[in-house]
């Protein structure tokens, strides 16, 4: 296969949002990398996507079609008559979905080969999240993965996340691991090396957390643990970058546990802002029970920080323990807050930990984990459609 584009290659791309989707995230802008990989390869792209107010029934993303149906509430309940409907006649040549929310189960609605991206499971965090009848429905339907999709390739962010897979019953040499890329023109140091990136930081000890305000996400611990802080660092502040549905009951927690003066919510940023605070902070926090990844992790390190994370599944894979960051028992408020102070105290431990991090976020790239995900998608497709780069079937790592 040339890869020239125009050869009549056809892919489909299912996922609950596409990049103009008001709450498009992390899986979002991973999915939209290894599409456009896929058109310049010359594969003609869709992506099916669930509508939002305001978003046109159809669109384009660069070079991607995007088609909208239904809403984020019956989206799997709408795909199979879309496939049906709208993409049986003709077929695409492969199916890619990505199990971003929960499964559409693709295989049992359409014919061409399916592959499958799996940012994470949620596994039991749903009940930390969602009222118990949603919860388990979510649970049911995860359950249901290993049969809908036995003969499906995976590519998967993170270790851990292949770990769930296989012992959900998936065979592990179906599951490739792709870890993220990462944007270097906009996360990296204010004053790069040689110059010190410390001289960015702020006059004030600043603690940091980028991300949706949910329940799961665990910005609750973070601030159980900042009375021990600020009893000793006085003036440390919590900066809470990111907007959701969690915010109220955060703002009320904070005034209960008598920090609310030293905490700073400052609701969704554009990505200048949010870099500029990545930069500023002391520490980057992620209290997550469970993630993908853990993008933000990396970005701060790019920006030289270091992290202090929940010692969770796709967490203990992006932060290298001691090295790039510490790590911490879910949940544990005493521990937390050590490691918290352990960095904000420790300057020469602080540096330690940037640089390691500014290290390692340069072994990260998009085009690289664009390319070698599609690899691992379109490996063992029939003769003529498999991508037209050697295959790199082996986990990916930096």
């Amino acid at each position: 296969m040339s890869g020239e584009k125009g050869a009549e290659r056809t892919l489909l791309a299912i996922n609950f949002r596409d990049p103009a989707h008001p709450e498009a995230g992390g899986a979002e802008l991973h999915l939209a990398h290894i599409l456009n990989e896929a058109a310049a390869r010359g594969w003609r792209v869709t992506w099916l996507a669930s509508g939002f107010p305001g978003g046109a029934r159809e669109a384009r993303h660069g070079d991607i079609r995007v088609v909208r149906r239904g809403t984020w509430w019956n989206f799997n309940w709408v795909v199979p008559v879309v496939l049906r409907r709208e993409f049986a006649s003709p077929a695409p040549d492969l199916v890619v979905e990505d199990v971003n929310k929960v499964p559409c189960f693709a295989p049992w609605w359409t014919r061409p080969p399916v592959a499958v991206i799996v940012p994470h499971l949620f596994g039991w965090t749903a009940l930390r999240e969602a009222a118990l009848p949603v919860a388990l429905y979510v649970l049911a339907l995860e359950w249901l993965i290993p049969f809908a999709y036995r003969r499906s390739r995976f590519v998967v962010i993170s270790e851990s996340t292949r770990d769930d897979l296989v012992a959900r019953g998936i065979a592990r040499d179906r599951v490739s691991v792709v870890h993220c890329g990462l944007d270097h023109g906009t996360y990296r140091p204010e004053f790069p090396p040689p110059h010190d990136p410390a001289a960015a930081k702020s006059a004030h000890p600043t603690v940091v957390f980028v991300g949706r305000l949910r329940r799961y996400k665990g910005v609750d611990w973070v601030l159980r643990s900042l009375p021990a802080v600020i009893a000793r660092v006085s003036s440390a502040r919590l900066l809470v970058i990111g907007d959701g549905p969690f915010e109220r009951h955060l703002r009320r927690a904070a005034t209960r546990l008598g920090v609310a003066q030293a905490v700073d919510f400052l609701g969704f940023l554009p990505a200048a802002e949010k870099v500029r605070w990545l930069r500023q902070a002391w520490v980057v926090v992620q209290p997550s029970p469970k993630e993908g990844w853990g993008l933000t992790m990396i970005e701060a390190g790019a920006c030289g920080t270091a992290v202090v994370a929940a010692d969770s599944p796709g967490l203990r894979d992006s932060v290298r323990r001691d090295e790039t960051g510490l790590l911490v028992p879910y949940g544990d408020d005493a521990a937390l807050a050590a490691a918290l102070l352990r960095v904000l105290e420790d300057r020469s431990l602080r540096e330690r930990l940037a640089a390691a991090g500014m290290a390692r976020a340069a072994t990260f790239s998009w085009p690289g984990c664009a390319a070698a995900s599609l690899d691992a998608l379109t490996a063992g497709l029939p003769s003529g459609l498999d991508s037209r780069l050697p295959s790199r079937l082996e986990e990916v790592r930096p």
